[in-house]
């Protein structure tokens, strides 16, 4: 069964640069991104790793963990770590799960169903899937789901900008419109009434239209 927004995210027990790790317990009450990479040693991959090493301070603040994987071997992604700091100036300080039986991947729909049963022998051609996100809330729940082609490096900064706004519109019963970064104007939700929204937001909104209720982000 394909994983959907809200699914439970799904458990596991794995080895990892940091030691093995109870998935839901690692999370403990955090926010938590896991994100996966098609191989070690690649071009794209390093770029990636390397970048979030950077911005994980950003993500920490907003008491969010990061967690990789790929179907390598934990051997091997230390080994790589090596790389990754020499090329990219930042040593990834999260913990990297080593996949190599695709128990994870599969888990987490990062494969189709009918792969091998192992990593041996892959290349990263055959794992093109594996280069996927999922944001998790504290509750376990999947709160966001991205998959990229094997040539296309991700953008992180949108991956912080979404849980920025997440955040936001957990704590407050608003929405963020397009393009929308911190600061900006929000958007008054859908679920709430013309009179909740007088009570939740005394100073009152701009309405280019009915459903189209536009507050300071400083209201929310």
């Amino acid at each position: 069964m394909s994983l959907r927004i809200n699914d439970i995210a799904p458990d596991f027990s794995a080895e990892t640069t940091q030691g093995r790790i109870r998935f839901h317990d690692w999370i403990g009450d955090s926010w938590a991104i896991l994100f996966s990479h098609p191989k070690d040693f690649t071009p794209v991959c390093t770029t990636e790793l390397g970048y979030m090493a950077k911005i994980e301070p950003e993500f920490s603040r907003r008491h969010c963990k990061l967690i990789g994987l790929s179907v390598d071997p934990v051997e091997s992604h230390q080994a790589w770590l090596r790389d990754i700091e020499e090329t990219q100036g930042c040593l990834p300080r999260y913990p990297l799960i080593g996949d190599p039986d695709l128990a994870v991947a599969k888990l987490y729909d990062m494969l189709p169903a009918d792969e091998p049963g192992t990593s041996e022998g892959r290349t990263p051609a055959t794992n093109a899937t594996v280069r996927s996100v999922f944001m998790i809330g504290p509750d376990k729940r999947i709160k966001l789901m991205l998959s990229y082609p094997m040539t296309t490096g991700r953008n992180f900064d949108e991956i912080l900008r979404v849980l920025d706004s997440m955040q936001l519109t957990q704590a407050s019963k608003v929405a963020t419109p397009v393009n929308w970064k911190p600061g900006e104007d929000v958007i008054i939700a859908g679920s709430v009434s013309d009179d909740e929204a007088r009570q939740l937001f005394p100073q009152g909104w701009q309405a280019p239209k009915p459903y189209l209720r536009i507050v300071k982000q400083s209201a929310a």
